[in-house]
């Protein structure tokens, strides 16, 4: 057996790939076990299918959208059903009262990215959360309907239905409607997320007959979670579309509530609404043209200025999580997050995009990475990484005519403000938390809020997620994507090398430990496994502070025409989803 350029990889995994630089010339990869494996995931082989591939948090809403590939929808249809099924089985991130991005590749190579993201209300200003004295006011932008920014996730799955998909309104969400209507039995991973929020439950009237049981304990495995209210709401949508949530019934019980709690929702906030097309960041790395989220993510900026930093090095001969590999990797990660300092709304900023994504000038950041040492972060220009929460969620889809799309959607925080619309069963976010509630002030995680992205009427908070293609000689060959916060880059970061540089399959890739970096604060947070003890005492002597956190995120991948790059398989499509969460599944069809 040749030898593998991994030594210090610490997930157990089935294989590894020796290749050249070109990805067109990878070799199959050859059997090999790791000694020390560091992580208990066991070796679990991607999904595979002929037709098409679904992978999402919940296998609910996976088996969802495999179903609707099955009867003849294509992988927007797909994506439509899959969004609505996870607002019903995963309450917690899944939404119609959020927001959030979808990255599109239509079969004849176009891309496109849709935001849906919320849009913070007219009577919103900049000062709103803070107190007379100018100081941010705890919890008021988390939690209670002033945190509540305009939903979008309605307008942006009709519109992409309309302009992309095959199949009627009707179809695609009669398998939400069902789940709603009929209930379903709550698994281990359903329940650890209701237990997030039982207070929350119980002090919202609407949300306690839904999400406790009639005594006013919290649900437990087994149960079954029954939401007719929900099913009303989207059986409305179903037959009048967006009309019925921004300009009838819903809008209407929203706002009311709203102002019941105390709110600042008006009914032009929902009539005013309207999701846009913009055109993908893009850019190239080892032959693969990467699609991703432009502002008002600040995520597909840093992945592309990432990747770019790394193309000047070789990552597989230097080897996996290496001292080397791993340093190069931190220093590209800390200049990306200083560089988002400027991002913003695009319509109410003018952001730097061909020059943070120029390759020209990923090279002058390369040339100014010392040999050897940490780089201070104090010696880089005031970055922006945003304040956003973790509690997201993304789906990959692709099929076999030629569609690929990549969706990350949130309420923010879980349950996003914790409050519900009324009677209309839906859970509204908290993504005006995202906004800077104080320009120039750190937050509770020592990040600096920016000018850019400070709260105006209508203007749509920064964001990191990252929903991202890639494709190679007009085709897609990799969809992935994650929720994380400011560690949505990073994720989706980790996956797109260990699959292109480090000829992992696409469940080794998702399942990779993972390392993050942003600039400020300045310690590297590493996942359990991720840097052997040997790395750590390198990195440590040059400089580095290594944090061990707790392992984040959920990617959810898919990948084309084999489990790896350059692994002829026996299906058109392999997923592979994220098991740091329980309940999440990779179906094909």
């Amino acid at each position: 057996m040749p030898s593998c350029r991994f030594p210090f990889v610490s997930l157990l995994v089935s294989g590894c790939v020796l290749f050249s630089a070109a990805p067109s010339a990878m070799a199959a990869p050859d059997a090999l076990s790791f000694d020390g494996a560091r992580t208990a995931l066991p070796p679990l082989a991607p999904a595979e299918g002929q037709h098409g591939m679904v992978v999402s948090a919940h296998h609910l809403a996976s088996e969802v959208g495999a179903k609707i590939l099955a009867e003849g929808g294509n992988a927007v249809d797909a994506a439509v059903a899959v969004g609505y099924a996870l607002a019903v089985v995963y309450p917690a991130a899944g939404n119609i009262g959020g927001g959030g991005f979808m990255t599109l590749r239509t079969p004849d190579g176009h891309a496109y990215f849709v935001d849906f993201r919320e849009h913070a209300p007219l009577a919103a200003s900049a000062g709103m959360y803070q107190d007379a004295h100018g100081n941010v006011i705890p919890k008021l932008s988390t939690l209670g309907w002033k945190a509540v920014a305009i939903p979008g996730t309605v307008a942006g799955l009709d519109m992409v239905l309309k302009r992309w998909g095959k199949l009627p309104r009707a179809t695609v969400m009669a398998p939400a409607i069902a789940l709603a209507r009929d209930g379903f039995v709550l698994e281990p991973g359903d329940v650890q997320l209701l237990h997030t929020s039982t207070q929350a439950f119980a002090q919202d009237r609407y949300a306690r007959t839904i999400f406790l049981r009639p005594d006013g304990s919290a649900f437990q495995a087994g149960d079954r979670l029954v939401q007719e209210n929900l099913a009303r709401s989207l059986e409305a949508v179903a037959k009048d579309g967006p009309d019925a949530f921004y300009h009838g019934p819903i809008a209407r019980e929203i706002v009311r509530a709203s102002t019941e709690g105390g709110g600042i929702l008006q009914a032009n906030d929902f009539t005013a609404y309207t999701p846009r097309v913009l055109a993908p960041i893009t850019c190239t790395y080892r032959g693969f043209h990467i699609d991703t989220a432009p502002p008002p993510s600040g995520g597909g900026v840093a992945v592309c200025e990432i990747l770019n930093i790394l193309s000047g090095y070789n990552l597989h001969d230097e080897g996996l999580y290496s001292a080397a590999a791993a340093r190069q990797e931190i220093e590209a990660m800390r200049h990306a997050y200083s560089d988002r300092r400027d991002l913003g709304d695009p319509a109410f900023v003018r952001n730097p995009i061909a020059h943070l994504t120029d390759p020209g000038y990923a090279a002058s950041v390369r040339a100014a990475i010392p040999a050897s040492g940490a780089v201070s972060s104090d010696s880089l220009a005031p970055g922006a990484p945003q304040p956003e929460k973790h509690e997201t969620t993304h789906y990959s889809i692709m099929d076999r005519s030629g569609y690929a799309v990549a969706v990350t959607y949130t309420l923010n925080g879980w349950f996003g403000a914790k409050v519900m619309g009324g009677t209309t069963g839906i859970f509204l976010n908290d993504e005006m938390d995202d906004f800077s509630s104080k320009p120039g002030a750190p937050n509770m995680f020592g990040i600096v809020g920016s000018v850019a992205n400070a709260i105006a009427p209508g203007k749509t908070p920064l964001s990191s997620m990252s929903p991202t293609i890639l494709s190679r000689d007009g085709k897609p060959v990799m969809v992935i994507g994650s929720p994380g916060g400011s560690r949505i880059p990073t994720i989706t970061l980790a996956a797109i090398l260990g699959v292109v540089d480090y000829g992992l399959d696409i469940q080794q890739a998702v399942d990779l430990p993972r390392i993050h970096e942003q600039w400020q604060p300045s310690q590297i947070e590493a996942e359990p496994g991720s840097l052997s003890t040997v790395v750590q005492t390198s990195l440590t002597e040059q400089g580095y502070q290594i944090i061990p956190h707790e392992p984040w995120g959920a990617a959810e991948g898919v990948l084309a025409g084999g489990p790896a790059l350059g692994r002829t398989g026996t299906a058109a499509f392999y997923g592979g989803f994220d098991r740091r969460h329980s309940g999440g599944a990779a179906v094909g069809e």
